[in-house]
């Protein structure tokens, strides 16, 4: 089994900037991909962005140029680095590990981005 713990949601303005973070525990595959989605009340969650261990990088397109996802292997961390944040970044956002045919979520975290 694997547990995923995210921290550093929280209250912003807007322009402001969170870090989030999410360490995953248990049996853990190496080889894996490590990311963060959102999912708005009444629709569906959706990739934020996501890195491979090898360091490969995907995002959103409404997300690229503001956001920055990075990891730490050795910890099994992955960090979101979220920077001009909008009020429509408002949501939760979950953090997510997959390797094979196997998927983990964690609890979720409250971003909030309001004035």
């Amino acid at each position: 089994q694997v547990q995923l713990v995210e921290s550093g949601g929280g209250l912003v303005q807007p322009g402001g900037s969170l870090r989030l973070s999410c360490s995953a525990s248990g049996s853990i595959f190496s080889d894996n991909v490590m990311g963060w989605y959102r999912q708005a009340q009444g629709k569906e969650r959706e990739l934020v962005a996501v890195i491979t261990s090898g360091g490969r990088r995907n995002y959103a397109d409404s997300v690229k140029g503001r956001f920055t996802i990075s990891r730490d292997n050795a910890k099994n961390t992955v960090y979101l680095q979220m920077t001009s944040l909008r009020p429509e970044d408002t949501t939760v956002y979950y953090c997510s590990i997959n390797y094979g045919v196997y998927r983990y979520w964690g609890q979720g975290t409250q971003v909030t981005v309001s004035s």
